[in-house]
């Protein structure tokens, strides 16, 4: 497990550029402990020449505290990161001593600083989403791959709807809304707007046309022939005049009906309009329409052969979407394809849809970020927890070590200007 982790975090570490860093870290190294050592040797040589001339005490002082200087940075480098020469000195190997500490620290910071709800909100809103999936299903390729992707899912989606029971579910859902409907209200209503708008006259010529068709037909003429002469005296069968009558019938009835069809103002017309009002205001104001229509509504819902009719609708859908997505037919996935489209460019062109949409998108992600980021911070710090410190405190060193580094020099430089400094106060003291 150990070996697996160390692996992985070796893994995740590895750039192009670490071989080239951790070159220029040991060099650095190297320039630093030689800077260390030339200033110990430095010190012993000043010290061993001092009595030849006060100078080489100037240059011991120096050499001493940029010595020491240097061991003091070399320490403080060297404790962050482990134990100097492999010794248990106390606060040493700070990194590796407290790696749960700053695993929680680190979760804690990012929780509190990155996933606030103003900075996350203020940099959702700088992304536009909305374009973005307009462009998206703008292009063909893509949204005919999004179609085949829907067609390969919806088989399985509607075997699951079934095994599921949400079909029956559904049904219910439909059956039950369907039923609460009062139909009166909603048929007088459609009624109303339907003759607002002078339909009823078009359903009128419609009506009128078909009746003269269905009367001139020669089954229709023969058989309301057969009824006069079934009605008349024997006398007058004789002479044919159920013959002589049918003409005079099929005459009035096709000039009644051309005249009406072109007279807009012919009187039959506003007994028409007036039966028509008289139907809507009697099926609005009594109840016994409704009632009727309550019940026929309920007869036609508990008909089994609706049950049926939709039963076999469905395994219909199933049989067309189950060819379509075994590539035997293409029509619904050609239909899709230009749905998806057709969507991209309508959302490319309407900015007050896309505003919705990228509102409500921020909203979303808002809130989901709110909810999960106590569950990003536990992530975070538990990877931290599990990192193999070696395999860190090398990607740390290797990024940062060489900074760290030029600490030595400086340690060096300003604690030998430090005991040059303070010997030179100690010589003129001497001396006064």
């Amino acid at each position: 497990m150990k070996a697996a982790m160390t692996s992985s975090a070796t893994s995740s570490f590895d750039t192009p550029g670490d071989a080239a860093r951790a070159a220029e870290l040991r060099r650095v190294k190297a320039l630093a402990t030689l800077v260390l050592g030339g200033t110990l040797t430095l010190f012993v040589t000043a010290k061993a020449l001092l009595p030849l001339h006060p100078i080489f005490g100037f240059i011991a002082a120096f050499a001493e505290a940029a010595t020491i200087g240097g061991l003091a940075d070399w320490y403080a480098v060297v404790a962050l990161f482990r134990r100097p020469l492999g010794l248990p000195i106390p606060h040493t190997a700070i990194i590796q001593s407290n790696q749960h500490r700053i695993a929680d620290k680190l979760g804690e910071f990012i929780e509190v600083h990155f996933l606030e709800a103003a900075p996350v909100e203020a940099k959702l809103r700088q992304v536009d989403f909305a374009s973005f999936i307009a462009d998206w299903l703008g292009d063909e390729k893509r949204s005919a791959d999004l179609a085949r992707f829907i067609l390969r899912l919806l088989p399985e989606a509607l075997t699951a709807s079934e095994t599921s029971g949400l079909n029956s579910f559904i049904g219910r859902r439909i059956l039950t809304q369907i039923q609460s409907i009062d139909l009166a209200p909603l048929a007088a209503g459609t009624l109303r707007t339907f003759v607002s708008e002078g339909r009823h006259r078009g359903f009128l010529d419609e009506l009128l046309l078909a009746v003269h068709e269905t009367l001139n037909r020669p089954e229709t003429m023969e058989a309301i022939r057969q009824k006069i002469r079934n009605e008349l005296p024997t006398l007058l069968k004789l002479y044919r005049a159920d013959a002589y009558l049918m003409k005079k019938i099929a005459a009035s009835a096709t000039a009644f009906f051309d005249e009406v069809r072109t007279n807009p103002n012919h009187p039959f017309r506003g007994e028409f309009d007036r039966l028509v009002l008289s139907f809507i205001d009697r099926l609005e104001g009594q109840p016994q329409f409704a009632e009727r229509l309550d019940a026929l509504k309920h007869d036609l819902l508990a008909r089994p052969e609706l049950g049926e009719l939709t039963q076999h609708l469905w395994s219909n859908v199933k049989d067309f979407v189950d060819r379509n997505a075994a590539g035997e037919s293409e029509v619904l996935r050609h239909h899709l394809t230009g749905l998806l489209v057709k969507a991209g460019n309508q959302l490319a062109a309407d900015s007050e849809m896309r505003a919705e949409i990228n509102n409500g998108l921020v909203v979303v992600l808002r809130s989901l970020i709110a909810d999960q980021k106590s569950g990003v911070s536990s992530f975070i710090s538990d990877q931290v927890k599990a990192w193999d410190m070696a395999q860190l405190i090398s990607l740390i060193e290797i990024n940062i070590g060489k900074d760290l580094q030029y600490i030595r020099f400086n340690g060096s430089l300003i604690g030998g200007l430090a005991g040059l400094g303070l010997y030179s106060i100690e010589f003129v003291l001497r001396w006064l």
